[in-house]
C-alpha cells in the first residue's frame, strides 16, 4: 500500500480542496490552484486528498467526486452475493468490475452478548442492489454503530434512482403472509433481528448463515437474551414443506421462503401444517421518492439541504466514511478518512458534516467507520483496484456491502 499523497504512481500535493476544484476536474473547466492534485479515475469520476485540521489533530481525507449526469458513469451496491456475508471492499469492487468504491452500512459484527449465537455479518439498514430489494431494516434498538442523531432511524438510506439522481430517503418493508386465519403482517425481511412478537421472511438472498440471531435481543435492547418461543416454517412454491421449533441454517433455494417467528409470530406459524398453501409477499417501499431506486444503502443522515442535523456528536472522533450529494442529486461526494497512526484520531460526526458541506455537499450521510473505512479505485491502465487509504486495523476489514462506482451505462 502506498503512503498518503502517493497515489496512482504520482505525487499528489496535500491541500485544502473545494467543491469547485473537484467539479472542475469532472467538467473539464479550467482547474484552480492545486488542481494538479486531482486525478481522473474514469469519465465523470475524480479523486483527490486533503488534510483537515480538527480539534484532536489533523485528519487526512480521500475524496471521490462523481458526476451522475455523465452517461458513462453509474452507481450501484457492492455486496458479496448474499446479505449475511462479508468480503473486503477491494474484492467486492473487482468482482463486480467497479472502478471505485467505499464501504457501506454498519453491520452485525459480533455476538459476544449471545454465547453460541453466530454473528451474521448482515447490515443494519435496508439494501437495494440493481433495483432489487435485498433486505429491510432491523429495529432501532438492535443496530450496531454510534448512537443515532435525534429524529433518525434504521430505515434511513442513501440511494440513487433510475433517474441517476442521489437522494436521502426512508425505505420500509411492506409485506404479509396469507395464513389459514387471515393475513399476517411481515415484520422482517432478510434481517439479523426481528421485532418482538413478529415473523420474518428469509430468501435465497440471505445466504447460508444461521437464522437464530433473528430471534435474539429486543426492539430496545440488542443484548437481551434470545427468545425461547420460536418457530420456523419452510415454504416452497407456495406450500409448507417443513417446520421446526428452532431457526435453522444453510442455503435457501430459489423459489423457497423460510418464515421465522418469535413469541406471537411463532404462535401464528404453529397454525400452519405441512402441505398447506401459504402466500408470502414482500417489497421495499420508499417513503419520499416516486422514482424507483437503482441502489440504496443504510447508515444515517448528517445534513439535509445544507443544514446539519441538530444533536450531531462533536466529542467522539474516529476514522469515518461518508457520502453526500449536491446539484439536486446530480453530483455525489464520497469521503473516507485515513487510518494511518498519525491520522487515526479522525473526526467527530459534526466535523465530518462540516467537511462534507465545505466539499460542496448539500445532503450528507454517515456510513460505517473505524476499521471498516476503506476507499478503493482502479489505477489508470490497471485491471484491479488499489486501496487508497490506510485502514485503521492495518488491513481491509471484510464488510457486507459498499457503494460501487462503475464505468459504462
Amino acid at each position: 500500500m502506498t503512503r498518503p499523497g502517493r497515489r496512482f504512481g504520482t505525487a499528489l500535493a496535500v491541500f485544502t480542496a473545494t467543491g469547485a476544484l473537484a467539479g472542475a476536474a469532472l467538467t473539464g473547466a479550467a482547474p484552480a490552484a492545486g488542481a494538479e492534485s486531482v486525478t481522473r479515475i474514469a469519465p465523470g469520476v475524480a479523486y483527490t486528498e486533503l488534510d483537515i485540521p480538527a480539534a484532536k489533530g489533523v485528519a487526512h481525507a480521500h475524496v471521490l467526486t462523481v458526476d451522475l449526469r455523465n452517461p458513462h458513469v453509474r452507481v450501484d451496491l457492492l455486496y458479496p452475493g448474499a446479505v449475511a456475508a462479508r468480503a473486503p471492499v477491494s474484492q467486492l469492487a473487482d468482482s463486480r468490475g467497479a472502478v471505485a468504491g467505499v464501504n457501506g452500512d454498519f453491520f452485525d459484527i459480533t455476538e459476544t452478548q449471545h454465547p453460541g449465537v453466530e454473528a451474521t455479518g448482515a447490515t443494519v439498514g435496508p439494501a437495494i442492489a440493481s433495483g432489487r430489494g435485498l433486505k429491510a431494516a432491523v429495529p432501532d434498538g438492535q443496530r450496531f454503530g454510534p448512537a443515532l442523531p435525534p429524529g433518525t432511524h434504521t430505515e434511513d438510506v442513501f440511494g440513487v434512482g433510475v433517474d441517476h439522481r442521489a437522494r436521502l430517503d426512508d425505505v420500509v418493508l411492506d409485506g404479509s403472509v396469507r395464513g389459514p386465519d387471515g393475513i399476517w403482517p411481515l415484520g422482517g425481511f432478510n434481517q439479523y433481528a426481528l421485532p418482538v412478537d413478529s415473523l420474518g421472511a428469509f430468501t435465497a438472498d440471505w445466504g447460508s448463515v444461521s437464522r437464530v440471531r433473528a430471534t435474539c435481543g429486543t426492539d430496545t435492547d440488542r443484548a437481551a437474551p434470545c427468545s425461547t418461543d420460536t418457530y420456523e416454517v419452510t415454504v416452497r412454491h407456495g406450500r409448507v414443506v417443513s417446520a421446526a421449533d428452532t431457526p435453522g441454517s444453510g442455503p435457501i433455494s430459489r423459489g423457497t421462503t423460510v418464515l421465522v417467528g418469535r413469541e406471537a409470530g411463532a404462535r401464528k406459524l404453529r397454525k400452519l401444517s405441512v402441505g398447506e398453501t401459504v402466500g408470502v409477499r414482500h417489497r421495499l417501499v420508499a417513503k419520499s421518492s416516486k422514482v424507483p431506486y437503482r441502489f440504496a444503502v443504510g447508515g444515517y443522515p448528517m445534513m439535509t439541504d445544507g443544514v446539519p442535523l441538530p444533536g450531531l456528536d462533536d466529542s467522539t472522533a474516529a476514522v469515518r466514511t461518508a457520502v453526500g450529494f449536491s446539484d439536486h442529486g446530480r453530483r455525489m461526494q464520497l469521503l473516507a478518512l485515513d487510518g494511518a497512526p498519525r491520522f487515526r484520531a479522525g473526526l467527530t460526526i459534526a466535523e465530518v458534516t462540516r467537511e462534507m458541506k465545505r466539499l460542496g455537499s448539500e445532503d450528507a450521510f454517515s456510513l460505517d467507520g473505524g476499521g471498516s473505512t476503506t476507499m478503493v479505485a482502479r489505477q489508470p491502465g490497471a485491471d484491479a483496484v488499489s486501496v487508497l487509504n490506510h485502514p485503521s486495523g492495518g488491513a481491509e476489514r471484510p464488510v457486507p456491502n459498499g457503494i460501487g462506482v462503475f464505468e459504462g451505462p
